[in-house]
């Protein structure tokens, strides 16, 4: 660990961190891989409460693919992805809906309660927070000389974020814990990438910080490598990773959630370990990090 053994010098050094970002906004998403973990999950939570007990406004999204694609096997539901994104027939959406509204985020707030975060579950239907359309079927090439289109089902594409009811939760002291539902005027429902709704609120509220808590160390120059951990980058180091096939599956949307959100106005998006001990505050707390800092660009 990188803090002083000595307590009252380690508070010390802390000072800084606490006035630079107390009342300030982090906006953490918490990977399903992470949730299906017990004790990851413990970790996580753990290091969430300590922020919130300095007065840092915390919100958090969460997964729940892994449990998803769990259900699905179950329920005998294909499982299909495209570019890291899954696609969403209305049987997976039900699938979806008992998972992100049901199992994932009851986890996540009974481990809230038993640290004391007074914890409040949402999904982005909730008072119409995450308004979405039905994503465009997308253009995948010719075939037979006719134009050959993908569609994605009941998947939404985020409009707007309306922050009322987030704001009105984190002014009362209580730290929301959204699942990836999107909702439209008509009533429609909509699976929608984690990420995203985690990087369009940070940008909303004006979050200070937000985070990817993974189960790699970080942004990762080769996946099969732990230790390749890029610990700094910038949108343009990510431009060239993607155009370089560096960046895939997953990582696609984390990284195009990234980039909006910085372009947003959110100060640093951040990669860390829910595996790791401390990851998360060691990322927060000191100079050194524990994961990978990514700003707009090196100014």
């Amino acid at each position: 660990m990188p803090f002083d053994p000595n307590p009252y010098d380690a508070l010390k050094g802390l000072s800084k961190y606490l006035r630079q970002f107390r009342g300030k906004t982090f906006v953490v998403k918490v990977g399903g891989e992470i949730l299906d973990d017990p004790e990851s999950r413990r970790r996580v939570v753990e290091q969430i409460g300590v922020l919130w007990t300095l007065s840092i406004r915390v919100v958090v999204v969460h997964g729940g693919g892994a449990r998803l694609d769990e259900l699905c096997t179950q329920l005998g539901l294909p499982i299909e992805k495209q570019a890291g994104r899954r696609v969403t027939s209305p049987q997976v959406l039900d699938a979806a809906k008992m998972v992100f509204n049901g199992v994932a985020n009851t986890d996540l707030i009974a481990e809230m309660n038993r640290v004391g975060v007074p914890a409040v579950g949402l999904t982005g239907v909730a008072a119409g927070m995450v308004k979405a359309r039905k994503r465009a079927p997308i253009y995948m090439g010719e075939e037979d000389g006719k134009p050959k289109l993908f569609d994605y089902g009941l998947v939404g594409d985020v409009e707007q974020i309306d922050p009322t009811l987030l704001k009105h939760l984190l002014d009362a002291d209580y730290v929301p814990v959204i699942a990836p539902l999107s909702g439209a005027p008509d009533g429609s429902i909509y699976n929608t990438n984690a990420d995203t709704i985690a990087s369009q609120i940070a940008g909303v509220l004006g979050a200070e910080k937000l985070f990817f808590v993974l189960k790699v160390p970080g942004l990762l120059k080769d996946v099969k490598n732990p230790s390749s951990l890029i610990t700094y980058a910038t949108v343009a180091k990510l431009d060239e990773m993607e155009a370089r096939g560096e960046l895939a599956g997953g990582m696609l949307p984390k990284a195009a959630a990234i980039k909006s959100a910085l372009a947003a106005g959110v100060h640093s998006v951040h990669l860390v370990s829910g595996v790791q001990s401390d990851s998360l505050l060691v990322e927060v707390f000191t100079n050194e990090g524990a994961g990978t800092m990514i700003v707009k660009d090196s100014e």
